[in-house]
């Protein structure tokens, strides 16, 4: 496939490659000259995969049953699956593209297709968006929506057709023109060959694994992939009790930055390591203290939501689609679903080998360029760790289904819009921090561990910070640094460095909490862009620091060295 090339390419590329799912056996691609194959310049791409640290994620399987081992091969497959889907969902022109790459004679355009590769599409995710191949800035909806569609046209067809709303606004329907006419088609007819194998691929998975929760749960998925109804298999992947967790389907809206209605394709697939998941499961005992703790009236408060809360600490095998596009999660709750969190709450996932590599490789050289002396020596990676365990179980807490004058119901995601993600990530950041100096006052973490956590809270913001403000996690954490800038909380010392002043911090804190969890209470989609409008900003601070940062990787670029 490389015939020209592949002398010159590094193992990690080719695993790459390999796993983005190149002989794109089921898109039928034809290379035409459909779209721009104008290059940014080489020096510049370089420079950009300079910025992620190559970093081969090790997980010891040899614990693991040879029936158990059988169904990751499974597993593996179907995610190089997602990761063509996914690929598509985000510009149905990337086939195309990535088709031409493969098949280029020209050295340097090896690359271009590396970075192709880990951006899933010709938009650099790490530099706002930037096009490295091609002219055309990334479609706001990517590939969820007609590229020329507004909002106010999506807007005035709901509410010329209302009895349309619930499939147009659905998580799992992507918006076509036919014949003129906006029409809604739902994922697993738009995408049916590869649902087909992926579904597949889970029903043989589930024949052969010993363990009977997930045979439960991904016969489950495999019929729920097929009807875009996920309840029962996310109900069932909440009951996941043996060594694998394993979660595959569509679930987050971050791609869609035009209403964060549309989820995109996604698959963790992991061992669990029950002995760090013990140690953290201490945390679940008191989130409905944490709850009735949080600064929001009593009306507003929910405790249904994160009533059963499972933590599980995991070794991540192989990742795909939209979670390993740019950059890379340390851990995700799920599922998304309210009915769901409702019922059962909802899981947090803590992947320790992606958390330790970035740390090593991005947090820590970081920290030792912006922090002052004392908050640097009090840095830890216990409270880096715990303050993004704090983050995911935060996501959890606060308001998710709201009540309409009406008494009709709607939830906080459908009411923010495009500016959902940015403050959800931002209010499970601040409610993170909040919850963990609370479980130290509670004696469940050491009495004298605050101010690590606050120091430590402040060194990782730089890291999020330079994924870009336009990103939810990045433009949340800048709302965060401006916020706490503005009320003295964050201070520089005489060299530029920055510190904290910890009793204004903690007050800080609260505030920006009440802030966040009313505006998601009452679904205020004014306050929300209000907030975004004021504090989402590159101020000179943060641009003079992240310049600082410039030699520095960004991010790590993670190889699956995958072998049963």
């Amino acid at each position: 496939m490389f015939q020209s090339i592949k002398k010159s390419i590094p193992l990690w590329a080719i695993i790459n490659l390999i796993c983005l799912g190149i002989f794109m056996t089921l898109s039928n691609v034809t290379c035409g000259d459909k779209v721009d194959n104008s290059k940014a310049d080489l020096a510049y791409v370089k420079a950009e995969l300079n910025k992620l640290a190559p970093v081969e994620l090790k997980c010891d399987l040899s614990s693991l049953s040879v029936a158990d081992r059988q169904v990751l091969v499974r597993l593996v497959e179907a995610g190089r699956i997602i990761d063509q889907l996914f690929l598509i969902q985000v510009n149905p022109e990337n086939p195309e593209i990535l088709a031409k790459l493969q098949t280029s004679t020209d050295e340097n355009d090896l690359p271009y297709l590396e970075l192709f590769t880990i951006m899933f599409g010709p938009w650099n995710r790490i530099d706002h968006n930037k096009p490295f191949i091609g002219k055309k800035e990334k479609p706001l909806g990517a590939g969820f929506y007609p590229e020329d569609m507004t909002r106010e046209e999506f807007e005035k067809f709901i509410a010329e057709h209302p009895e349309q709303k619930k499939a147009f606004e659905s998580e799992f329907t992507i918006i076509k023109r036919q014949k003129g006419q906006l029409v809604a088609i739902p994922y697993h007819q738009e995408y049916e060959p590869y649902i087909n194998a992926i579904s597949n691929l889970l029903t043989e998975a589930a024949e052969i694994t010993q363990d009977p929760t997930l045979k439960k749960y991904l016969n489950q998925r495999a019929d729920d992939l097929k009807t875009d109804d996920y309840f029962q298999s996310d109900m069932d992947w909440m009951d996941l009790a043996g060594d694998l967790e394993i979660v595959i389907g569509p679930y987050e809206v971050y791609e869609d930055n035009l209403f964060n209605y549309k989820a995109a394709y996604e698959a963790f697939i992991c061992m669990v390591d029950h002995a760090e998941s013990e140690k953290l499961a201490k945390v679940t005992k008191y989130l409905d203290e944490i709850e009735a703790n949080l600064p929001l009236a009593k009306e507003y408060r929910n405790y249904s939501r994160g009533k059963v809360s499972p933590i599980k600490v995991v070794q991540e095998i192989f990742s795909a689609g939209d979670t390993k596009a740019g950059v890379q999660t340390t851990a995700f709750n799920l599922p998304n679903d309210e009915r769901v969190r409702s019922a059962k709450g909802s899981k947090k996932v803590m992947l320790k080998n992606v958390a330790e590599a970035k740390y090593e490789k991005c947090w820590i050289p970081i920290v030792n360029e912006i922090l002052a002396s004392e908050p640097l020596k009090n840095v830890s990676f216990d409270a880096y760790f715990t303050h993004v365990l704090m983050h995911e179980v935060c996501h959890g807490l606060g308001p998710g289904i709201l009540k309409n004058p009406d008494g009709s119901e709607t939830t906080v995601r459908n009411e923010l819009k495009e500016c959902y993600s940015t403050i959800e990530e931002c209010k499970a950041d601040v409610l993170g921090i909040f919850s963990y100096l609370y479980l130290i006052d509670k004696g469940v973490f050491a009495q004298d561990s605050k101010y690590t956590a606050l120091a430590t809270y402040l060194g990782g913001m730089f890291r999020s910070i330079r994924f870009g403000i336009n990103e939810a996690h990045g433009g949340g954490v800048a709302i965060q640094f401006n916020y706490f800038i503005d009320k003295g909380a964050f201070l520089t010392d005489a060299d530029g460095k920055l510190t904290i002043a910890p009793a204004k911090l903690e007050t800080a804190i609260k505030d920006l909490a009440a802030e966040l969890l009313l505006i998601e209470a009452k679904g205020d989609y004014e306050g929300a862009k209000a907030i975004i409008e004021k504090y989402r900003i590159a101020t000179p601070l943060i641009t003079e620091t992240v310049k600082k940062l410039e030699h520095l990787p960004i991010d790590i670029r993670p190889i699956y060295p995958i072998t049963f």
